[in-house]
């Protein structure tokens, strides 16, 4: 992993960015050791609800990629940036457009506000990649939603970074059975944490139900 620290480049500009990402898209590296999962939100406000995103890959095994040339041991990784649709419209693009030569299968996307603009701009952008638009406000649905036919884009309820990032497992599992086989586990985890619900709470009674759960 790098070693770099914020103050490492205190005078970074979105032109550094720029060509940090095309760099990175000339490079020809090998898909396999590269971010599967482009994970880019509108602000860094943003990030308490897209860490959702990076709690449902970690349950299946990916890992945080920060250094492009030097990944994680993981076979699977996803990596995060800000980029904002309206304040840096060029970094957006050049997101979007090297985003399948830098390897990455499916972006997840998140912004607020009533003009949500960056899960569906980049969808356009970096099109035919699939891109998951996270609402981070409810305020924001209408906006990452409202595509025009022949410009697709898959969206989830205001918040839910958690479950895009499923889906963005879930497209990748179409190639990989190991991540469709880490899903089944993970799905079948919650079946059985409902059904032992199930069991102590007919089994203990309610009050004592409660009682069990705020001990834990």
């Amino acid at each position: 992993m790098t070693d770099y620290t914020p103050d490492d480049d205190a005078d970074v500009t979105v032109q550094d960015l720029i060509k940090r990402l095309e760099s990175e898209a000339e490079s020809g590296v090998d898909p396999t050791e590269t971010p599967d999962v482009g994970i880019i939100m509108g602000s860094d406000s943003d990030l308490e609800t897209m860490r959702g995103a990076h709690d449902a890959l970690v349950e299946l095994g990916f890992e945080e990629q920060t250094d492009f040339h030097d990944g994680p041991d993981a076979r699977f990784s996803y990596e995060t940036y800000v980029v904002s649709a309206h304040r840096t419209p060029e970094l957006m693009y050049a997101y979007g457009e090297t985003a399948a030569d830098r390897g990455i299968d499916v972006i997840v996307a998140g912004a607020g506000g009533k003009s949500a603009d960056l899960p569906n701009m980049t969808a356009s952008i970096a099109y035919p990649i699939p891109v998951i638009g996270v609402p981070v406000q409810e305020k924001s649905v209408d906006s990452v939603i409202g595509m025009p036919t022949g410009a697709p884009i898959v969206a989830v309820d205001a918040g839910k970074s958690f479950n895009a990032a499923l889906s963005a497992a879930q497209m990748l599992a179409r190639e990989h059975d190991v991540l469709e086989t880490r899903l089944v586990e993970y799905h079948e985890s919650l079946v059985g944490a409902v059904a032992r619900d199930s069991r102590d709470l007919h089994d203990l009674g309610a009050a004592a139900y409660v009682d069990h759960r705020n001990e834990e």
